[in-house]
């Protein structure tokens, strides 16, 4: 054989061979991406012993991948269970100890005694309701009820609960006890202390908005900004609104003519609102927006108002 070709054919045979090597290694890269999508698919345990089985390039972990997010347990309220056994407990009575609210009430609290009162001594119960939750250690909770009589009467009643860690199971872990309610809290002073005239365009505006939205007389959309979405009540609860009174916080609003376009007031209107059933004092928080020679509403606030209603 000629030096040339066997000189050709002995450096072939390391090119092979380094070409079968390199072969291997990407063999093995593809079964261990193989190897750690299947484990991704299959759950933790799996991809743990994946990635400890053998090496996996930067490529398979994607950087895409959202990573896992945990959420800390959040101890459930028992305010519904505790309010559930002072009703039951208060209809309940020692004597009748097999009614439907005694075992009720037996079953939510197993070594609580059941009341024994007086026949036709005390006034007919008529509302429970839950007002305060204290969570204590040990997964105990203090819980503050409030039962309403027929005659006006108010009592309020602290009731010891136990709950388990995943918040599912409860029991009043002893008697009830009568406590003094929540003291007043301090109101803080109202923003709404420029009077508007009652004869002013704004106060027409307002009327009429809320006639429009209380009593389905006229279309709520005329009185409402461009863009601003309200649907009125319906039914209509009441075949007549009268605004009583009106206060704002901008000086502006106390103009009887709607000022340059941009303008804006927030207002607090005492509203008297009239049904079949009588007459019904209602407040009412809006937003305005002086545009094109009118008030626009902006908005309804609804839960904010200070003050009270109309007196």
């Amino acid at each position: 054989m000629p030096p040339g070709k066997k000189a050709s054919r002995s450096e072939a045979v390391p090119a092979i061979a380094a070409g079968v090597e390199l072969e291997k290694m990407r063999r093995r890269v593809r079964l261990s991406r193989l190897a750690l999508f299947t484990a991704i698919a299959t759950g933790p345990v799996a991809l743990g012993v994946a990635v400890a089985s053998g090496p996996v390039t930067a490529e398979a972990a994607s950087p895409h991948r959202p990573a896992p997010v945990r959420t800390a347990a959040v101890a459930a309220d028992p305010a519904g269970y505790a309010q559930v056994f002072i009703d039951a407990w208060l209809r309940s009575s020692a004597d009748e100890a097999g009614s439907a609210q005694a075992r009720l009430a037996q079953s939510l609290a197993p070594d609580v005694a059941l009341p024994d009162p007086a026949a036709g001594a005390q006034s007919r119960l008529q509302s429970v309701t839950a007002v305060r939750s204290v969570q204590r250690d040990g997964g105990a909770w203090a819980v503050t009820v409030v039962a309403q009589y027929a005659d006006g009467t108010v009592r309020y009643f602290a009731v010891p609960v136990a709950g388990d860690r995943a918040g599912v199971s409860f029991a009043v872990t002893g008697a009830p006890g009568v406590v003094a309610g929540p003291a007043r809290a301090a109101v803080p002073a109202s923003p709404y202390t420029v009077s508007v005239p009652s004869d002013g365009a704004l106060s027409s505006t307002v009327g009429e908005f809320l006639g429009a939205y209380l009593t389905g007389t006229g279309e709520v959309d005329r009185y409402l900004a461009p863009g601003v979405k309200l649907t009125p009540i319906s039914p209509a609860p009441y075949r007549a609104v009268t605004a009583r009174e009106v206060s704002a916080v901008e000086e502006a609003a106390a103009a009887r003519q709607v000022p340059a376009d941009g303008a804006k007031a927030r207002v607090l209107v005492q509203a008297e609102a009239r049904d079949d059933a009588g007459r019904w004092p209602l407040a009412y928080e809006l937003a305005l927006t002086a545009r094109s020679g009118r008030w626009d509403v902006a908005a309804l606030e609804a839960g904010t108002v200070q003050g009270g209603g109309a007196r």
